[in-house]
Parts: C-alpha cells; sequence; structure tokens
C-alpha cells in the first residue's frame, strides 16, 4: 500500500511537470484517469493528487531561485490520507481496498493527545505513524507584544512591560559543529554508503536541535500567554546570500552562519503562538540592530556586542536594542489600544447633516461673477 500510494505519487509529479500545470483542479483533469491501473481507494488517489501539487508548487518556487534545482521524486514509500479513516478506542483503521482494513495500536500517549481533538489526516511509513489534528481557537485580544530577536547563539525577548530576557542556544550551535566535524572525518570512497552513515548523523543531528529550539520556543509563548501578549518578529529574507562564496568570508564562518535554523524557530514560536490564539506579526528588519531604541540615531559599535548611540549616549546590548526596536515597530502598527480610545459609529442622520454642511460651506466659497 505504501509503494503503490509512492508510485501515484510520482506519477502525479511526472503529468504536472510535463503539462506545466500546478493547480489541484487541472492536476486533477489531467492525472486521476491514468491512475486507474492502480488498484487502490479513490480518495487514496485523490490524496496523491493533492500531495503532489504541493510538491510541484514548491519545486516551481526553489526554482525561480535556482533554476538548476533537480525534479522532485518521491523515494520513501509513504501513505498520506484525510479520508476514509477512523480513530476508534486505542486503534486507527486504515482502509486497504473495499472491505478490507488494517488496524494499527495506537499508546497511551497518543490517545491522551489526540482525546479532545479532531484528527484531519494521517500519514504513515515504514517506520513512523503521524497524527495532524485541529481545534477550534479562540483569538485572543493582546495587552501588549514582545518582540523577538533571533540570533546564532541567543534568543532575546523585549516585552511591553519592560521585561528583557536572553534564551541561550548556544548548545544548538555546538552540536552542528560537532556533527559537521564528525562528518568532514569520514573515509568510504563508496558514495552510497558514506550517503547511509551521513544521513544517520544528519537525523541525531536535527533531533537534538529540534529539542533544544522546542525548549526555547516553549518557554517564549508560555510566557506570552500568561500576560496575554502578542508576539512580534522580524522577517528575515535573503539571510543565505549573505554567507555565499566569494563575499570574503572564511569557510568555517560561511558555515556556522549557514546552519543558523532561524525559518525554524520562527515556524516552531509561530504555530505554538497561533494554537494558544495570540496573534503573530512581522515587522521589517531594516535597522533594528543599528537604530538606537530611544532616539533612533545611528548608533556606533563598541566591544563584546555593544552599542553607544552617539546622540543621547545610551549604551546597550546590539541584540537588546534589536528587541526594543521590534516591540516599538510592532506596536507602533499592531491593533493595541485601550477601549476608551475605539471609535464610535456616528447615526447616519449626523453623518447626512456634516455632509450637507461641508457642501454649502464648499458652495459659499466659490466667486461669483
Amino acid at each position: 500500500m505504501l509503494e503503490q500510494f509512492r508510485q501515484m505519487l510520482n506519477d502525479c509529479t511526472r503529468i504536472g511537470l510535463a503539462e506545466n500545470v500546478t493547480s489541484l483542479k487541472s492536476l486533477s483533469l489531467k492525472a486521476y484517469s491514468q491512475l486507474s491501473r492502480y488498484d487502490a481507494v479513490s480518495y487514496y488517489k485523490l490524496c496523491a493528487i493533492s500531495a503532489a501539487t504541493g510538491i510541484l508548487r514548491n519545486y516551481r518556487k526553489a526554482r525561480r531561485k535556482n533554476p538548476y534545482v533537480k525534479e522532485p521524486y518521491a523515494r520513501r514509500a509513504r501513505l498520506t490520507t484525510c479520508y476514509g479513516f477512523k480513530v476508534r478506542d486505542s486503534q486507527l483503521s486504515l482502509p486497504i481496498r473495499a472491505g478490507e482494513h488494517v488496524q494499527i495500536s495506537l499508546n497511551k500517549h497518543v490517545q491522551a493527545a489526540i482525546k479532545d481533538f479532531t484528527v484531519r489526516s494521517v500519514t504513515l511509513t515504514e517506520g513512523r505513524l503521524s497524527l495532524a489534528y485541529a481545534s477550534e481557537v479562540q483569538q485572543v485580544q493582546p495587552r501588549g507584544f514582545i518582540g523577538i530577536d533571533r540570533n546564532l547563539d541567543n534568543v532575546t525577548v523585549a516585552a511591553t512591560d519592560g521585561i528583557v530576557q536572553q534564551h541561550d542556544l548556544s548548545d544548538a550551535t555546538r552540536v552542528k559543529v560537532t556533527y559537521q566535524k564528525l562528518r568532514s572525518h569520514f573515509k568510504r570512497n563508496d558514495v552510497r554508503i558514506s550517503r547511509r552513515v551521513s544521513g544517520k548523523y544528519g537525523c541525531k543531528q536535527h533531533e537534538k536541535v529540534q529539542q533544544i529550539l522546542h525548549h526555547a520556543s516553549k518557554l517564549i509563548v508560555t510566557e506570552a500567554k500568561a500576560k496575554r501578549y502578542g508576539i512580534a518578529m522580524e522577517k528575515l529574507t535573503g539571510i543565505r546570500r549573505l554567507y555565499r562564496r566569494g563575499n570574503w568570508q572564511g569557510r568555517w564562518y560561511r558555515g556556522r552562519m549557514n546552519s543558523w535554523s532561524y525559518v525554524e524557530l520562527q515556524r516552531q514560536i509561530e504555530y505554538k503562538a497561533r494554537w494558544e490564539g495570540l496573534p503573530v506579526i512581522y515587522v521589517h528588519p531594516h535597522g533594528t540592530s543599528s537604530r538606537c531604541s530611544i532616539c533612533g540615531q545611528k548608533m556606533k559599535p563598541e566591544e563584546n556586542r555593544t552599542l553607544r548611540c552617539p546622540s543621547c549616549g545610551y549604551v546597550v546590548d546590539r541584540d537588546v536594542n534589536a528587541a526594543k526596536n521590534i516591540l516599538a515597530r510592532a506596536l507602533r502598527f499592531g491593533a493595541v489600544g485601550l477601549t476608551s480610545e475605539a471609535m464610535v459609529a456616528e447615526p447616519a442622520s449626523v453623518r447626512q447633516s456634516a455632509k450637507s454642511m461641508r457642501g454649502s460651506q464648499q458652495v459659499s466659497h466659490v466667486p461669483t461673477s
């Protein structure tokens, strides 16, 4: 069943590349009839088309940045479906064919996690089962914001109440450097074995880094939820282009900066905040680290990542200064205010009388001959 779904997914991807289509409707019209040779449930075919649509869109987006990117091809056997499955008691029931189902036992942890939620989709591989569940969330009206400045070795948070905190992420950087050195000492001449061993260590590195980022993002969102604060972050784009070969930077430094997991930390904070109903906004990153958070003037760098403002004499750590600037921009453009400042709609009669008054005033100022 998993291998059959993989083949259908690759067929849909091949058809989409040949016909140059990325929309779900167009791909369904062109690919569904060609999937009739597979003895599979009909909604598995629809799920394969839907998954291929997402792959084709990501491929088109990646090709805009790099025209030499390889064409997508699914090598791992898997099954992704959002129809036909049932979760009953302690088992997951997946249909194989008409009247045939396979039962998968769920442990107590999974049962407790999905007890109060609705399971939307199931992804099954040879060694893993993933359940995607959803819930209705009540949006929180924020009393303030917290500005988050992401860096390679730390995350700096500045809140509306004036509290500034730093979460250490140097362990994630140390893990990446350790595994990078470990992979650089491989002596295998066989490329297949080298890739397999490198992939094994890459999975270990990914799991350790994910756990470190998970703890940091969980602490940030938990504190924001307790204070009913929204979250503001920079919209960082084009970071990788700053550390390419030929930019007058060392190889070790480029490898260190290109391993920065700024997008993963942003993703974790955003989905955890939205799960709690907290608003997440993004501000422009220009000048957040170099402009003074007090007067807005250009600051001068000093030792140990410290900045000094030549105008007001303010001395501050550059990460703290960036977090405060992000917070100030969030408070400026975010929908946060007192209830007494809300505008009250005027009656229609008042608006009509004001409009007629403005019209009479305009006529009175027209010069007569």
